[in-house]
């Protein structure tokens, strides 16, 4: 089910929750782009588990109202109504791809309330120092970050297009991606099920507009607003080898940063395999609790 929760300025933020009412709170921050119906364990699974899941859409995203001019930290003042509204103290988080940053947000800012966090093929900061940023990227990414950093009007104006297609077919999104997929992605959205969840999200995401996705990767490309290296509570870093959207050297960079972190590279897997090991981290982050 999806409640409504208004923000500390007044915006409107789309949540929904789901797996075990009385288990504790896990934070999933999707995608870019992506929406609170994004992939996950099925609700039965996610009861197994003994796990409460809360999924929000980003400002700008599907249910929610935009926030423009956005910074990656600016997700904590959000995660902090909602936990409230739910009446939930303690709380761990997990960030697949865009929600990485995002997460690793909660985990720097919100010591007292963050219990862990997982974060899956994430990007590192656009100013990371040392770090090739683009080696290893696909082509789609290079030029929407490029874009990103050096002519927002221009980024706008391929996201705008690229939602159009997307609101037109859901299913198109993974077509077009699926040329740049290393052999490991391929076999993944080879799964009708899944490919079935991922159109379901994207057309969630940017069923009214693409200010979220414009937004999200505008954020990516600036001071994202805090300190990797203030993160003291356990973070868990996960990467497939193969990833051409994240590439994995931006986790290894990540990970040198956070004091707290342990890390974990797979072999022969890519961007989405990070679906396949959510059920894995969601037990490792309620373990505390």
């Amino acid at each position: 089910m999806t409640n409504s929760v208004i923000s500390a300025d007044g915006r409107r933020i789309a949540v929904q929750v789901s797996g075990n009412p009385s288990g504790p709170a896990v934070f999933f921050l999707h995608g870019t782009p992506g929406s609170r119906v994004g992939p996950l364990p099925r609700g039965l699974r996610l009861y197994e588990l003994g796990v409460r899941v809360i999924t929000f859409d980003r400002p700008g995203y599907g249910g929610s109202d935009r926030l423009e001019s956005r910074m990656v930290a600016d997700v904590v003042p959000d995660v902090l109504a909602i936990a409230d509204a739910l009446e939930v103290d303690r709380f761990a988080v997990l960030g697949r791809s865009g929600g990485g940053p995002h997460a690793l947000a909660c985990a720097a800012l919100l010591p007292a309330r963050v219990t862990r966090a997982g974060v899956l093929v994430s990007l590192a900061p656009w100013a990371a120092e040392g770090l090739d940023w683009f080696a290893g990227m696909a082509d789609s990414n290079v030029v929407s970050y490029t874009a990103a950093a050096s002519d927002p009007e221009v980024l706008t104006a391929r996201l705008v297009q690229a939602a159009a297609q997307i609101r037109a077919n859901p299913a198109s999104h993974v077509t077009a991606l699926r040329p740049e997929m290393p052999a490991a992605d391929q076999r993944i959205v080879s799964d009708a099920g899944i490919r079935g969840q991922l159109a379901q999200n994207f057309a969630e995401a940017l069923g009214g507009s693409a200010d979220g996705w414009i937004d999200d990767v505008l954020a990516f490309c600036s001071p994202w607003g805090f300190d990797l290296a203030d993160i003291t509570v356990p973070v868990l870093l996960w990467h497939g080898q193969e990833d051409v959207f994240s590439p994995v050297a931006h986790t290894r960079w990540l990970a040198a940063q956070i004091p707290s972190a342990v890390m974990s590279i797979r072999p022969a897997t890519a961007h989405f395999g990070a679906l396949e090991v959510v059920p894995d981290v969601l037990s490792w982050l309620i373990r505390a609790a």
